[in-house]
């Protein structure tokens, strides 16, 4: 009986074993998440990120397509795409920037740049692989697109003598601003810890092993110089790299990892060969130009970025305006009615009108440069901005234009008003114009009006001039403001 037992107890217990695993299986196949979404479209995001190219090609060499060295980054970077969802997936473009410093950075809906300092930095395939992975990570997760209701003040910011609407006021609203030979991208901790999960996913699935991503960042906080405090000034740590990357793969199955390959191999030297530059010599061959027909005449431009803006690739961009006669800016006695989704003006009938997302320009032709506005009107909303307090949104928006606009103050304190029969506060600026005399600048005054939506949020309005001319600019802004009708 004892030996029946024994072996009925021995026969459940092989059957066990075989139908159940002996412990709890711990190997899971990573999957990339659900990215989520953001206020601005895709195509929105692909558009901005094709017009921001055409400003990297003015500011920055960039190697031609047809280089070995851009070639090589080009495979790399498609042998990553293939493991992106295709619901997920966005139109990547992998370019090489002559640059020495350690960087790369990524542009909204796929464009994204190398710098030559990286390649050479790079140890090994897989380090390159973890750089380009997390920068496609940041177009994946939609992190600057994201980035724009936190910003939804900053398309105003440029107004004042700088950079008006179009990509440079997107670029803004996204936390993306010009820099001494890069693009500073606004990314917080939270995003680069979510590049490095998501970047190490897409190592993983492309046969690459995650943990040299993180090795890379880490070894690029011992390099003094050599651009890596560049690279981790706009690529906040969200510190323990390497453990919580660790810890985000311990539960992968094991696999055979491609450490480099001979394509890595050969393509090394070549780079090093390459001419490159520092931030500061970039930033001065951007100002004269250099850089704008170097791309043109070596065929670097791809042909999308040239669709997109053709203008924005012949010269260099400027926030500076020649003197302009009053006379060619001289506002007409007709206005004309301009109809926007939430709110409608007039305006005078010789000025132009241009759109922006959420922001509308009014100016006279004579008084706009390729990035600045002298004489005119910009109109702006803010969806996203707490309305519950009209005086604490102006000083938050009056303190941030401060920090971002250097000689900028408040020339006449906020004092209420109504404007389209809504509370409202008016505020009047003191500022530097983009016009030149002399290579001084001209004093400009700034009419600052703010006042809450309907639907909530704010909306605000900048009547700028100089400031010896605001005087006879003011009955037809005044006109302008009594007109506004906010839906």
């Amino acid at each position: 009986m004892r030996l029946r037992i024994s072996i009925r107890n021995l026969a459940l217990l092989l059957t066990l074993m075989i139908t159940r695993p002996a412990w709890p299986a711990k190997s899971t196949l990573p999957e990339l998440p659900d990215p989520g979404r953001a206020s601005m479209s895709k195509d929105k995001q692909e558009q901005l990120g094709l017009r921001t190219a055409a400003e990297v090609y003015k500011q920055m060499p960039v190697l031609p397509d047809s280089n070995p060295v851009s070639q090589y980054v080009q495979q790399l970077g498609r042998k990553l795409t293939t493991v992106v969802p295709a619901q997920y997936s966005w139109p990547y473009q992998f370019h090489v920037v002559q640059q020495t410093d350690i960087n790369a950075f990524a542009l909204p809906g796929g464009p994204i740049f190398i710098n030559i300092g990286t390649i050479n930095a790079a140890e090994n395939e897989a380090q390159l692989a973890g750089v380009i992975a997390h920068e496609m990570s940041h177009v994946y997760m939609q992190h600057s697109a994201k980035q724009a209701p936190k910003q939804e003040w900053a398309n105003v910011l440029g107004a004042l003598g700088g950079l008006l609407g179009g990509t440079a006021g997107d670029l803004a609203k996204m936390g993306i601003q010009f820099g001494a030979g890069t693009f500073l991208m606004r990314y917080s901790r939270q995003d680069e810890a979510q590049a490095d999960a998501v970047g190490a996913i897409i190592m993983y699935k492309a046969g690459y092993n995650p943990r040299e991503m993180a090795v890379f960042f880490q070894n690029l906080e011992k390099v003094v110089g050599n651009g890596g405090p560049q690279f981790l000034s706009d690529h906040p740590n969200p510190g323990n790299r390497v453990q919580a990357v660790d810890r985000e793969i311990a539960d992968w199955p094991p696999r055979q990892y491609l450490a480099s390959s001979p394509g890595f191999l050969q393509v090394k030297p070549q780079s090093q060969g390459i001419p490159a530059y520092s931030a500061q010599q970039i930033a001065a061959g951007a100002k004269s130009g250099q850089w704008a027909l170097q791309n043109q005449k070596s065929g670097a431009i791809p042909e999308d970025v040239q669709r997109a803006a053709p203008a924005a690739t012949a010269a260099p961009s400027s926030t500076e305006i020649s003197n302009v006669n009053y006379q060619d800016v001289e506002p007409a006695a007709q206005f004309k009615s301009f109809q926007g989704d939430d709110f409608s003006i007039s305006y005078p009938a010789n000025w132009q009108a241009a759109t922006g997302q959420n922001s509308a320009t009014f100016a006279p032709a004579a008084a706009v440069g390729q990035n600045a506005i002298a004489y005119g009107v910009i109109v702006s909303s803010a969806q996203n901005v707490d309305s519950s307090s009209v005086n604490d949104a102006t000083q938050g928006l009056i303190q941030n234009l401060e920090e971002t606009n250097p000689g900028l103050r408040v020339y006449d304190s906020p004092r209420k008003i109504q404007v389209a029969g809504r509370e409202g506060l008016s505020t009047m600026l003191a500022g530097n114009s983009p016009i030149k005399q002399r290579n001084q600048s001209v004093p400009e005054r700034d009419w600052l009006i703010t006042l809450t939506r309907p639907e909530g949020g704010m909306m605000h309005l900048v009547f700028i001039a100089p400031e010896d001319r605001f005087s006879q600019l003011q009955p037809t802004y005044q006109k302008m403001l009594d007109s506004l009708q906010v839906k």
